[in-house]
């Protein structure tokens, strides 16, 4: 428009005397609806790349961390019947408090004297075992005694042997020696025979001759029986050598075997003194099993036997103790697959059963009533159903306690916090059924240091 006239042209009413100018004019509704949109637009792009904190979801319940503070069966360690409750469900009870008496319901200990009859058999045997021992020691003696006997009788003995053999040798050399004279008075008396025959030599000295032979054997005769005497009281001095040794032996023998009676029936007498002590010591104790106290301050949640005279077998729970004052944790369990990117010390937040609560996943920083927590324990297992447990304990540094009003088996609900990443990715992420994602890789959990006592010991020495 090079605008030479002066005067304006008015547009809006062209646009209103034409037709055709109305159909393509643009309404003020359209108008403010693109606007309206590419405000949203702009919106959405913006939000697009907001940071949005990636969580891990898991389902659980409120449990003590502390194993001796959760909910315990009480058990009757004994078999009995029930005589007498001393407590109501709902009452706090202290460590030593009688919860249950029992009766005695075995024939074996219904004996109201049972453990002085058990005490007065124990004495008996304890004597019989000191009996026992003296006759023992008694035994040794008459065995020692024996043994000096048949050392000394040994050596009389030998010594009657010894001088029986000396004899046999003197006896012996004088049978030589009878035999040499006889020898000698036989070759005289031939001698003289001849000269006699010769008529050298009279009949007198021939006859003193012959006399002399005859004296000559019958010393030799002597000899020999005298010989045959000592080699017979030889013999004899041998076997009364073997007999005393016999006697001896057959006696000692005989106190050996009263000595071993004697110490088998000591043996047995205190078999039955240790086996009669430790049944004393169990029915003793056994006595004290007949009140079923409590082990430990806490409240008595249900009774699991009820009424009087009711029979209970041995290890039976009675009823259930919930541990005073314990140590809250929450257990929350989660996806094998989110196991890896979770680690000890990890923020959780927690949604408690019965406490209202506004959460948004994302954006933990504007949820309301929600509790903070850390993880504590992941568990090396998987729990049935294939998730992995998770303890997750009270972050009282960045957070408020929780509840005081929280009961052990409260249902929960828990978020466990990892990186932020802009919603477009986090969308992206869901479309497509990807796990959550870390920037570093998650650190490896510190083991405890297995000792190695060989090492140790090597190390010592060097």
């Amino acid at each position: 428009m090079l605008r030479i006239s002066k005067e304006k042209l008015d547009i809006k009413n062209v646009e209103n005397q034409f037709y055709s100018m109305r159909l393509v004019q643009t309404s003020r509704k359209v108008k403010r609806m693109t606007i309206w949109l590419e405000v949203i637009v702009g919106v959405f792009v913006v939000f697009l790349f907001l940071p949005w904190t990636q969580t891990i979801r898991g389902n659980g319940k409120v449990i003590a961390l502390d194993p001796s503070q959760r909910p315990q069966d009480i058990p009757a360690v004994i078999a009995g019947a029930i005589a007498e409750w001393h407590v109501q469900e709902g009452d706090f009870v202290e460590k030593g408090d009688t919860i249950l008496e029992l009766r005695e319901v075995k024939d074996k200990y219904m004996d109201p004297q049972i453990i002085q009859r058990l005490q007065q058999q124990l004495t008996a045997k304890e004597e019989g075992i000191i009996a026992y021992q003296e006759k023992v020691f008694a035994l040794d003696n008459q065995i020692k005694a024996l043994q000096q006997s048949l050392e000394l009788k040994e050596a009389q003995t030998a010594n009657k042997v010894l001088q029986a053999a000396m004899k046999v040798q003197i006896d012996s050399a004088s049978l030589t020696a009878a035999i040499v004279d006889a020898k000698i008075a036989n070759e005289q008396f031939e001698r003289m025979k001849k000269l006699y025959e010769k008529q050298l030599e009279p009949l007198v000295k021939l006859e003193e001759r012959q006399n002399k032979y005859q004296s000559a054997l019958a010393k030799k005769t002597e000899a020999e029986n005298k010989l045959q005497l000592s080699l017979n009281e030889a013999l004899n001095a041998k076997i009364e050598l073997s007999a005393v040794r016999a006697d001896y032996m057959d006696k000692i023998s005989k106190a050996r075997s009263d000595r071993s009676t004697a110490e088998a029936s000591f043996y047995d007498t205190e078999a039955m003194v240790a086996k009669l002590s430790n049944e004393l010591s169990g029915t003793k104790v056994r006595a004290g099993y007949y009140f079923i106290t409590a082990p430990q301050n806490g409240y008595v949640v249900k009774a699991l036997k009820a009424g009087v005279g009711e029979q209970i077998k041995e290890g039976e729970a009675v009823c259930t103790i919930m541990p005073d004052q314990p140590t809250l944790a929450v257990e929350v369990y989660v996806r094998a697959m989110d196991v890896p990117l979770i680690t000890k010390g990890r923020q959780v937040r927690i949604q408690f059963d019965g406490w209202p609560a506004i959460q948004f996943s994302g954006w933990p920083a504007v949820a309301m009533g929600t509790f903070g927590g850390r993880v504590h324990v992941i568990d090396y297992v998987n729990s049935p159903g294939g998730y992995y447990r998770i303890l997750v304990t009270m972050d009282t540094l960045r957070d408020e306690p929780w509840p005081q009003q929280l009961r052990v088996g409260s249902g929960v609900y828990g978020w466990a916090l990892l990186d932020d990443v802009p919603v477009i990715y986090e969308i992206w992420r869901q479309l497509n059924g990807f796990p959550p994602a870390l920037q570093n890789m998650p650190d490896a959990e510190e083991k405890p240091a297995k000792k190695n006592s060989k090492a140790d010991d090597k190390g010592d020495s060097e």
